[in-house]
C-alpha cells in the first residue's frame, strides 16, 4: 500500500515530521517497507521565465532563448519546442543537472553554430507523464528563480506499508490515518473536512486546482437511471448499487490527482478513470464505470457460464467457468466482478453518459476467482480482503460528486439491488483482560479512549459492550480487542517480567514429543545430514502424488502454494535440486515438520539423499558408479534415527509395498506389526522424479514420529540398565535353506525370538546361492552371541539353545543346512 505523506495529511490533522510518522506506522502495526523522495534528482530544476524567444539563425524548427532563471544574467537556451514564446513560465535544467527522462547531464552545447546553455523541460523529460509535445507551461504567478519541485509539490515523500491480511480498513489512505489519529499522533478529520479543507474554493460540489478537494455532499438524483441494475447472483455479489450520469465530458484528471496517482505508481489514464482509482486508494472503495452506450438495457451481476469469455482491460482474454460472479447485460460478460473491468464497456474520451458501479462482492468468491484465473489487481487485493460493507452510498455519493466536478454532468437517482452483509457485532469486553491476556496494565478509560479512536463504539462502565465498525471484519472477540488496545499503547510499554519459579529444581518444560524431536534432530545433523526449512505449503499436483487427500487452502498465496502437504518429500525435492542446480555433487537433507493428512497433522521426519556418497576420489567416486547413493543408504539412515528416537529396531518388520512416491521393488516400510507403519524409505520412482523436475537416482525416507511408542513415563523406549556380565559371551554359527523370495529379514527376526534371555543378538554374516544350494533356496548363515547369566553353559544347555532356534527358523520355512 503506497501514499504519499501530503495525502495522509489530508486526512490526518498533523504536524508530526516524516521519521515520527515512519515510527509511529510500524510501532502500531502497519510495517513500513521503504520510503522514496521522487523530488530528489530534481532538486536542480528551477523555474525559469523566457524573456525572448527569436528565430534560430541556422534552423527553421529551433528558436533561440532568452531565460531568466533568478541567477542575474539571462540564458541563451535554444529549444525545439512548438509552444515556446516570450513572457512564459517554464521549468529550466542548467548545466550539470541530469535529467532522467533522457538519461543525460547537461552541458555547454553548440546547436546548429549556436551556444546553448542548458535547456527547457517537458513533463516527459522530468518523468511526470508522457507529455513530450511542448515544454511545462507555468502559470503566471510561478514563483521565478525558486525550486520546481518545492513550488509542485513533488518533494512528497511516497511510503509503502506492508499490510497484513486482516488489516483491510488499512487498504486506504483514511484506514491508516484513522489508526495514527487512534495512536496520538494528530486528530482524525471527518470526511467533509478531508475533502474540503479550510481554503478550498469548493460551491455546489465543484473541486478547483487549489482546493484541491469537494465537500460531502449527498446528491439528489434528476430520474431514474438510463439503465435497470440488479444482482442475480446474491451469494457472490449481494449488494450491487449504481446510477447513470449523463452529459459528462471525459478529459484529462487534473494535476493534482494525477500527480496523487503518479506518485504511488499509478499511470493516470483519463479523468473518469482516474476517479476510480483515486477513491480506491483514498478510501478503500474500488468502483467501476461502463460506458453507457455500449451496455444494453440492463446490467447485472450473475454467475459466469461454463467456457463463458472476456477481454479484461489488461488486453488479455480471460476464460471463466460457474463458480465466478460476472457484471453482464443481455448481450455478454464485461466485467470479472470485484477484479477487473472488461475492455468492451470501458469510458473512452468520447464517452458522453456513464454508469458508476459500487458494488459489495463476497471475499471468497473473489479469492478462488483471482487465483484460477492468475489475474491480481488492486480491485481483487482489497475486495477478498473484505471492503467495508456499509460504505457504499457514500462510496458512490463522493465518486459522482467527483465526476460532477470534474467531468460535469447530470446524474440519476440511485438504484440499491440487494443488501450489504452489515451484521451488527457486540463483544463483551472486560478491561482487565487487557492485562490478564497482553501483560499490560491500561486503564479502563484509556481502553475506552483507545477504541473509540479506532471507530468502535464503547458502552457501559465496567464490563465494556463494544460495538465493532463495519469495516473492522477482522474483529471476532475479546483477545482482538486487547490486542487492538495493545498495538496503540505501545507492544514495548508491556513490562519483560519472568515467570515465577518455584522451590527446587526445575521441572522440565519440554513435552516427550518436544524432546523426541529435538534428539532426533541432533543425531541427524550428526550424521551428516543438513537441516532445511520448507514451506508447509506445496502445489496441488506434488501433494497428489502420496496418494493421501490434501487441505485445500481458501486463500493460498499463490497457485505453486496451494494445498498442505501431505509429504516432506517434494519439498526436500526442490530444495536438493536447488542445490543440485548449484553445482552440490552429494545432497543428504532431512527437516522436521508436520505433514497433514484429512483431520490430522502428523509430526514427521523426512529425507532425502542425491548425488555421490563422498567427492570425487581416485579410488572411485562420482554419481555414477558404486559411489552412489542406494536405498540401503536411505534404510540405514532411518533405522539410526528410529533407534535415537527410542524406537525398538530390534521388533521391527520390514515390508516392501511402499507408497507410490517410491520405486515399488527398491523401497519398503519399516513396521511394529501388520498395521503400525514407523517409516519408509526408498528409491524414488521414475514417475515422482518426472514430476518433481528431478535427475535420478535419489533416495529418500520419511519416519512418522508420532506412530514410536513411548516408553515408560513417556520419554520413549526405555533402555535396559547396564549390568556387566560376569560370565563370557560365546557365539555359535547356523546356517539354513530359506525359499529364494523369503525375505531373510523374516529368518533373523525368527532366530531372535527363539530365546529372549540367553540370546542376546543375532546377524546374518552370509548369503550364499550357488553350487550345493538347491534350485529355488538361498543360504542364509547367521551368527548368534549366547550370554550365560550366573552359571557357565554346558553341552546341554547349548543343545537345548540350538534346538529351539531351529524349530524357530522352521516356521519360516528355514532348514538347517548340512
Amino acid at each position: 500500500m503506497k501514499f504519499t505523506l501530503g495525502w495522509l495529511k489530508e486526512h490526518l490533522d498533523t504536524d508530526a515530521d516524516l521519521d515520527t510518522v515512519l515510527e509511529t506506522l510500524t510501532a502500531i502495526g502497519l510495517e513500513v517497507e521503504g520510503v522514496e523522495n521522487p523530488g530528489e534528482r530534481l532538486r536542480d530544476f528551477r523555474i525559469a521565465k523566457v524573456i525572448s524567444a527569436d528565430e534560430h539563425p541556422n534552423a527553421d524548427k529551433l528558436q533561440l532563448l532568452k531565460v531568466d532563471a533568478g541567477t542575474g544574467a539571462p540564458v541563451q537556451v535554444v529549444c525545439g519546442a512548438p509552444n515556446a514564446r516570450e513572457g512564459m513560465i517554464g521549468v529550466f535544467a542548467a548545466p550539470g543537472t541530469y535529467v532522467p527522462g533522457i538519461d543525460v547531464t547537461l552541458g555547454a552545447a553548440k546547436i546548429r553554430d549556436v551556444e546553448s546553455f542548458g535547456m527547457m523541460c517537458s513533463e516527459r523529460e522530468l518523468e511526470l507523464s508522457e507529455e513530450h509535445d511542448g515544454i511545462i507551461d507555468l502559470p503566471e504567478d510561478a514563483p521565478v528563480g525558486s525550486s520546481y519541485v518545492e513550488w509542485a509539490g513533488l518533494d512528497d515523500p511516497v511510503i509503502d506499508v506492508q499490510i497484513t491480511p486482516n488489516r483491510q480498513d488499512c487498504m486506504g489512505v483514511r484506514g491508516i490515518a484513522r489508526d495514527m489519529a487512534a495512536a496520538g499522533f494528530g486528530r482524525l478529520k471527518t470526511l467533509a473536512e478531508a475533502y474540503a479543507p479550510a481554503g478550498a474554493e469548493a460551491a455546489d460540489g465543484a473541486i478547483t486546482e487549489h482546493g484541491q478537494r469537494i465537500e460531502v455532499q449527498s446528491v439528489e438524483g434528476n430520474g431514474t437511471p438510463s439503465i435497470e441494475i440488479r444482482t442475480d447472483d446474491p451469494e457472490g455479489c449481494p449488494a450491487f448499487f449504481g446510477r447513470s450520469v449523463k452529459g459528462v465530458a471525459n478529459g484529462a484528471a487534473p494535476a493534482w490527482m494525477q500527480k496523487r496517482l503518479r506518485a504511488i505508481g499509478q499511470k493516470p489514464i483519463s479523468a473518469l478513470v482516474d476517479i476510480t482509482n483515486f477513491v480506491m486508494i483514498d478510501l478503500g472503495r474500488p468502483l467501476h464505470v461502463y460506458d453507457r452506450s455500449k451496455l444494453d438495457n440492463a446490467i447485472f451481476a450473475r454467475r459466469a457460464a461454463d467456457g463463458e469469455k472476456v477481454v479484461a482491460l489488461n488486453g488479455k482474454e480471460y476464460t471463466l467457468d460457474d463458480t465466478m460472479t460476472v457484471i453482464a447485460d443481455e448481450k455478454g460478460v464485461h466485467d470479472i466482478g470485484g477484479i477487473m473491468g472488461g475492455e468492451e464497456t470501458g469510458v473512452e474520451t468520447d464517452t458522453v453518459e456513464i454508469v458508476i458501479e459500487c458494488a459489495y462482492f463476497d471475499p471468497p468468491r473473489i479469492s478462488r476467482t483471482g487465483q484460477k484465473l492468475g489475474l491480481i489487481s488492486d480491485a481483487r487485493m482489497r475486495f477478498e480482503r473484505g471492503v467495508d460493507p456499509a460504505f457504499l452510498d457514500d462510496g458512490l455519493t463522493i465518486a459522482t460528486l467527483l465526476v460532477q466536478a470534474l467531468c460535469g454532468g447530470e446524474a440519476s437517482e440511485v438504484v440499491r439491488a440487494g443488501t450489504p452483509p452489515t451484521p451488527d457485532k457486540i463483544v463483551n469486553y472486560d478491561p482487565r483482560q487487557c492485562l490478564t491476556l497482553g501483560g499490560l496494565d491500561v486503564p479502563a478509560e484509556r481502553q475506552r479512549t483507545i477504541l473509540e479512536a479506532l471507530g468502535f463504539a464503547v458502552s457501559g462502565s465496567g464490563p465494556f459492550e463494544v460495538t465493532v465498525p463495519s469495516w473492522r471484519r477482522d474483529i471476532d472477540g475479546w483477545p482482538d480487542l486487547v490486542e487492538e488496545v495493545l498495538r496503540i499503547e505501545g507492544l514495548d510499554a508491556i513490562p519483560a517480567t519472568p515467570l515465577p519459579r518455584a522451590e527446587g529444581v526445575a521441572t522440565p518444560t519440554a513435552s516427550p514429543e518436544q524432546k523426541r524431536e529435538r534428539t532426533v534432530r541432533r543425531t541427524a545433523a550428526a550424521r551428516g545430514l543438513n537441516e532445511a526449512v520448507n514451506w508447509s505449503f506445496i502445489p496441488e499436483a506434488e501433494a497428489a502424488l502420496s496418494g493421501e487427500a490434501p487441505w485445500i487452502l481458501a486463500n493460498p498465496i499463490s497457485e505453486d502454494m496451494k494445498v498442505m502437504r501431505t509429504s516432506m518429500i517434494p519439498g526436500l525435492a526442490a530444495a536438493a535440486k536447488r542445490n543440485a542446480d548449484r553445482g552440490a555433487s552429494s545432497i543428504r537433507l532431512f527437516e522436521i515438520g508436520r505433514r497433514y493428512l484429512e483431520e490430522e497433522e502428523r509430526p514427521t521426519l523426512g529425507l532425502i539423499l542425491a548425488g555421490a556418497k563422498d567427492a570425487r576420489h581416485w579410488q572411485g567416486g562420482g554419481p555414477n558408479d558404486s559411489n552412489a547413493f542406494d536405498a540401503y543408504d536411505a534404510k540405514a539412515e532411518i533405522v539410526a534415527l528410529l533407534e535415537a528416537a527410542g524406537a525398538p529396531t530390534g521388533n521391527l518388520q520390514l515390508f516392501g509395498d511402499a507408497s507410490g512416491l517410491y520405486h515399488p521393488g527398491r523401497s519398503g516400510r519399516l513396521c511394529l506389526g501388520p498395521k503400525n507403519m514407523l517409516a519408509e524409505f526408498g528409491e524414488l520412482h521414475p514417475n515422482t522424479l518426472k514430476a518433481l523436475d528431478l535427475d535420478g537416482p535419489v533416495m529418500a525416507g520419511e519416519i512418522y514420529l508420532d506412530a514410536i511408542p513411548m516408553g515408560r513415563g513417556g520419554v520413549g523406549h526405555m533402555r535396559k540398565p547396564f549390568t556387566p556380565p560376569a560370565l563370557q559371551a560365546i557365539t555359535r554359527d547356523f546356517a539354513f535353506l530359506l525359499d529364494a523370495d523369503t525375505p531373510a529379514g523374516d529368518l533373523l527376526r525368527a532366530v531372535r525370538n527363539a530365546d529372549k534371555q540367553l540370546l542376546v543378538d543375532a546377524r546374518i554374516f552370509d548369503v550364499f546361492t550357488g553350487e550345493g544350494v538347491p534350485e529355488g533356496k538361498k543360504s542364509v548363515a547367521i551368527e548368534v552371541t549366547l550370554q550365560p547369566g550366573d552359571k557357565s553353559f554346558t553341552e546341554e544347555d547349548l543343545k537345548a539353545i540350538s534346538e529351539r532356534i531351529v524349530k524357530a527358523a522352521g516356521k519360516v520355512g528355514g532348514e538347517l543346512r548340512g
